[in-house]
């Protein structure tokens, strides 16, 4: 009988998180280590290798992009949900922030003329002739909806927002939805806070991915199961309706459909 060889153990998915982790990582003075680490974490999906979800993971083509600012030292926790994002759209950049220096590739790719970029945040925040109740018609020009998130925590997001005059010019998508946030794996100080990738969901129903928007949603879901178990020594279910949405998900044919509207 010939030896039984296991599979070897994923790598780091080659995505925009993941290299942003990687180069915040090379420049770190000492090694950031989260919490529940001694387990060893998968480099690919950053749970504990027992809870590895890295075999679930859907990846799909959109028509509509997500750029991610993120706050210092978001890319490096096994929570952030940004990576989640870069997991599922193709179309995914990821830019640390600084208050002092802005990344010129961020500010190439928010001036690309194939990309109508629309940042993402709480219209009470902002004077209201920039807020926008629907995604900006472009179509016509041939440009697709970039969605920019500010992915930290709410202190840091809107610290983010005030301290980017590069964002200043760009419209503000407000969203309201009628839905509560799922988010189950860290606290918020505001009730009505949603994780980035329930945000990037949202926005991408609006921009008529659907499918994609379902996917995202599936896939927050499937780690979340997967991490809380990993936290509370919890018997994982594989079979659970998270699981079996996702996978009926995967399944299914995408269809981009048509845009939402906001009103």
């Amino acid at each position: 009988m010939k030896p039984v060889i296991p599979p070897p153990p994923p790598t780091a998915p080659d995505h925009a998180v993941s290299r942003l982790r990687l180069a915040r990582l090379a420049a770190s003075a000492k090694p950031f280590v989260a919490r529940g680490s001694g387990g060893g974490r998968c480099a690919g999906c950053r749970l504990v290798a027992s809870h590895c979800v890295c075999a679930l993971r859907p990846r799909l083509t959109t028509r509509a992009g997500v750029c991610l600012v993120m706050g210092d030292i978001e890319a490096l926790k096994p929570s952030n949900t940004g990576w989640l994002v870069a997991d599922v759209v193709t179309d995914t950049w990821a830019f640390g922030w600084s208050r002092t220096a802005v990344d010129p590739s961020l500010l190439t790719l928010l001036a690309d003329p194939q990309w109508q970029p629309v940042l993402v945040f709480p219209g009470e925040f902002v004077p209201p002739e920039r807020v926008v109740t629907a995604l900006p018609t472009t179509a016509a020009m041939g440009r697709k909806p970039l969605f920019v998130l500010l992915d930290g925590t709410w202190s840091e997001a809107r610290k983010m927002f005030r301290k980017s005059p590069y964002l200043d010019a760009l419209p503000v998508l407000s969203l309201h939805p009628d839905e509560v946030s799922n988010y189950r794996l860290r606290r918020s100080a505001r009730e009505t806070h949603f994780c980035t990738s329930e945000v990037a969901a949202l926005c991408l129903a609006l921009a008529g991915e659907t499918h994609a928007a379902e996917s995202l949603a599936a896939w927050l879901d499937v780690f979340t199961t997967h991490y809380l178990s990993a936290k509370r020594s919890a018997v994982l279910d594989r079979g659970s309706e998270a699981h079996l949405r996702l996978l009926a998900l995967d399944a299914s044919p995408t269809e981009p459909g048509r845009p939402a509207s906001l009103a």
